[in-house]
């Protein structure tokens, strides 16, 4: 029996021949169709902006800072200034194309204890929500003004929870409560005006591929402080690579129910719908990067090497897929019943502090914080709720009292794979929360234009952790350490079973645990440690399970080469227990490598990944790690005994 080979192996591989190529012959299709013409985009001062919203991006929900409580926002910004000052927002070394990158915004994860979040190649370990005054599950693992900030971003969640749950369909905009008859006569404006409007008659055609990410590959080009999350894969989903979706179209009888709706929601909550035209919304804030949106009735400002941009900025999908771990397939999981965000990324990002920033390719929207992205690693059809704060310094300075004629933020919105759909900007004022509901985030991808000012995010995700949580692999370690008998007098170990399927099962677990776990833990995750221990007691048990994992090979080695064995079975373990050392022997030495990167020496000690648990062993009780290389040696010289 030929053994199968782990997922994470096949996850770190390239793409094969044939998915290439349908992306190129996708690539020269679209390049073809769409000439020398930039695509064109709308802001909300812009004909047909509120009509393009509702039919071709009713899955997002901008919310006023305005209409979010007051308290919460004292909360949550003290809370964002607190881990920055105490440092705990680091930049991230990701693999992009075989290659680490840093991430442009620096980033932790807060979120329910024992969960991670994965992308790139990379796993973020949550730091505890402190939703209890106590500490979590009695760990002493942060001090009082940690523990106060992680409980303030809980608290936000809990509002994204309830909140994003209210927002009927076709609720754009939740703003600010202005006295009755002025809101009515706004209201009544903005209905109008995106009823005849004639700029939006475009429908939402083209094929838009879930999967793919057309983000620019600027590491080579450029600067590699360029932050990519070049994959967003549906977890749970059954669609393979290659697949085509194509957004469903919106007809104008639902756009007319649309409205009537949201009337009677903004009645009922005192939240007003405003057709685009929040009071915010100056026409300056469309054009304050000195880029222009561009009117679908305008002419398009022709770019005679937008090819070669396109050509240049794509990037591949970098993972095979974007699950956790080496476990076996989930069942298809979808976002049903009440929301519960488990986890929120927390990014900050200061332009001024930056050497240069990327210019939007294909739609000219500006200068980007963030590329052309789907989030990744979510359930499907899952909300994201996002909460921006902006601050007009370095050291996160208050944002109030500054000058208007700064730039602000801007969420960028296309559909993807489609030239025809024309983008949409949001600006984002300090405190707008907006929300990705039903399938926008795998349908469509967004980008976040830079301002003038430095500005945090907190993004509220339901992240996928089947095989991302400690419990889920605590309990993997438990069913194969099972099989390990220790005898209570002599200290001696023994395998209780030793069928094919129960060996490849131990060899699969193993190398999740070491790769999926203790390796990422030590390239990025203990940087967290100095702020927040709650990781390091259960890592440290992982350590000693993988050591007994490692008993469990040479066992497992033992009894293959025992001459009493029957040659079927002993040529069918060999094989089994070759295919998972070979794998472990390149993932060992990919890890070294990124160890010992140039970009990895360029941190600081305390941030320096470490080649752990494979050199400076603290605990020399435990034994040393087995010569890998001598027992590839030895199973392949056994199988071919067996082969004569």
């Amino acid at each position: 029996m030929k053994a199968r080979q782990c997922k994470h192996n096949s996850r770190n591989m390239k793409r094969s021949g044939d998915s290439e190529g349908e992306k190129r012959r996708k690539r020269r299709r679209l390049l073809q169709e769409l000439g020398d013409q930039k695509i064109p985009f709308l802001g909300p001062t812009d004909r047909g902006f509120q009509q393009l919203w509702d039919s071709s991006y009713s899955g997002m929900v901008l919310r006023q800072s305005c209409s979010v409580p007051a308290e919460l926002h004292s909360r949550v910004q003290a809370a964002l200034l607190t881990l920055r000052s105490k440092g705990c927002l680091l930049r991230d070394l990701v693999r992009v194309r075989d290659r680490d990158v840093f991430t442009s915004v620096s980033r932790a994860l807060l979120g329910q204890p024992g969960h991670t979040y994965r992308y790139l190649d990379t796993r973020l370990f949550a730091i505890p929500w402190h939703s209890e005054d106590t500490d979590v599950k009695g760990q002493n693992c942060c001090d009082a003004d940690l523990r106060a900030a992680c409980k303030a971003l809980w608290e936000l969640n809990c509002f994204f929870c309830s909140d994003v749950a209210q927002r009927k369909e076709g609720d754009r905009l939740a703003q600010c409560v202005k006295t009755g008859e002025a809101e009515a006569k706004h209201g009544e404006e903005g209905d109008t005006e995106s009823k005849h409007s004639e700029d939006s008659k475009h429908s939402d055609g083209g094929d838009s591929e879930s999967r793919q990410s057309e983000e620019g590959d600027t590491e080579s080009k450029h600067s590699e402080e360029w932050d990519i999350e070049s994959k967003h894969s549906d977890e749970g989903c059954s669609k393979q690579e290659g697949e085509w979706e194509t957004e469903s179209k919106h007809s104008s009888e639902e756009g007319e129910s649309t409205q009537s709706k949201q009337s009677e929601l903004a009645a009922t909550t005192g939240l007003k719908h405003s057709e685009g035209k929040c009071p915010a919304w100056a026409p300056k804030t469309s054009s304050g990067t000195g880029t222009a949106s561009v009117g679908l009735g305008s002419q398009e400002k022709p770019v005679a090497e937008l090819k070669h941009s396109l050509l240049g900025y794509h990037i591949e999908d970098e993972e095979q897929e974007s699950g956790q771990g080496c476990s076996q397939p989930s069942p298809p999981q979808m976002c049903t019943g009440p929301v519960q965000f488990n986890v929120t990324l927390l990014n900050y990002m200061d332009p001024a502090a930056m050497s240069q920033l990327k210019e939007e390719p294909y739609y000219g929207m500006g200068k980007m914080a963030v590329g052309w992205h789907h989030d990744e690693n979510l359930i499907s059809h899952s909300p994201v709720a996002v909460y921006s704060y902006s601050c007009h310094d370095s050291k996160g300075g208050s944002s109030e009292g500054g000058s208007g004629e700064k730039a602000c933020w801007r969420i960028g919105l296309k559909v993807a794979w489609d030239i025809h759909t024309p983008g949409l900007a949001l600006p984002l004022q300090s405190g707008d929360c907006y929300y990705m509901r039903d399938d926008l985030n795998s349908t469509h991808q967004h980008c976040v234009l830079a301002g003038d000012t430095a500005r945090f995010s907190s993004t509220h995700r339901v992240a996928e952790c089947s095989s991302g949580t400690l419990d889920y692999i605590q309990s993997r370690c438990k069913e194969v350490l099972s099989n390990l008998h220790t005898d209570p007098e002599t200290g001696t170990h023994s395998l209780q079973t030793l069928l094919p399927a129960t060996l490849q099962h131990c060899e699969e677990v193993h190398n999740e645990v070491e790769f999926e776990w203790l390796r990422q833990y030590w390239f990025q995750g203990q940087r967290y440690a100095r702020f927040c221990s709650w990781w390091s007691r259960p890592m440290e048990q992982l350590e000693k399970d993988w050591r007994l994992m490692e008993t469990m090979t040479m066992l497992f080695l033992s009894t293959v080469e025992e001459e009493g064995q029957a040659g079927e079975g002993r040529r069918e373990m060999a094989e089994t227990l070759l295919s998972a050392l070979t794998d472990r022997q390149q993932q060992r030495q990919t890890w070294r490598d990124r160890c010992h990167s140039s970009l990895a020496q360029t941190l600081p000690p305390e941030e320096a990944p470490v080649d752990r648990p494979f050199w400076g062993i603290d605990d020399h009780s435990m034994p040393l790690p087995f010569d890998l290389a001598d027992i590839i040696n030895r199973v392949e010289s056994l199988l071919w005994r067996l082969a004569l």
